[in-house]
């Protein structure tokens, strides 16, 4: 059976992927968060991600919003047979104009570890309207993240420099996208109309539909 793991987006864990539903054949992964050294890049990280879980050459990432960017640094230095990105980015290229407002004035440095978690009610307008079991998960995800993992989180990313892009990756983004909007990204694989940055919960049959194509190729 062929592995596929999946990584979630910041604040949240593998509850994000309770809709996603893999084809048969497939083995899902749910990677959880590890804590990172306070010197970890984006690309130091991954290499701890491969090691805790034991990912191989030939494997395959499904990787969602940070996680889709951790995919690429692992993508970088394994031979992974898919890489598939969800409401996420590729290059440095491919983020949004806030990224530079935001490395400019990082005003997330200033704000407590713990407030960080409780921030969800300035969040959710950017990931778009949330069914109420939704919106209480998504709560409980950013409740329950670890404090330090949000705050170097926030600065990897915004730090995060990449420009290759690897091979037999496939790119889904929505088209309402606040996060990462779809107009950025370069030759997305589907553009799901309506989609926005948590299309991974209300619009998980087209997804499950296009990852059971892009699978079985």
């Amino acid at each position: 059976m062929t592995k596929v793991f999946m990584i979630p987006g910041l604040g949240a864990d593998s509850r994000l992927c309770k809709n996603i539903i893999l084809p048969n054949g497939f083995e899902c992964i749910l990677i959880e968060w590890l804590e990172p050294l306070q010197t970890d890049s984006l690309e130091t990280y991954s290499k701890a991600i491969v090691k805790q879980y034991v990912i191989k050459n030939e494997d395959i990432l499904i990787g969602v919003s940070l996680g889709g960017i951790l995919s690429v640094e692992i993508a970088k230095q394994l031979h992974i047979s898919k890489l598939i990105l969800i409401s996420s980015i590729k290059t440095d290229s491919e983020a949004p104009l806030y990224f530079q407002f935001f490395r400019n004035l990082p005003v997330y440095k200033v704000i407590p570890g713990g407030l960080i978690n409780h921030l969800g009610v300035l969040i959710k307008p950017m990931f778009g309207k949330m069914l109420p079991n939704d919106l209480a998960l998504f709560k409980s995800m950013l409740s329950n993240s670890s404090p330090v993992f949000m705050k170097w989180a926030m600065s990897a990313v915004l730090q995060w420099r990449n420009s290759t892009i690897p091979p037999n990756l496939y790119h889904i983004i929505g088209d309402k996208d606040l996060v990462f909007p779809h107009k950025n990204i370069v030759n997305p694989t589907a553009v799901i109309k309506g989609g926005t940055h948590i299309m991974v919960f209300d619009r998980a049959d087209e997804i499950n539909a296009l990852l059971a194509d892009i699978l079985n190729r």
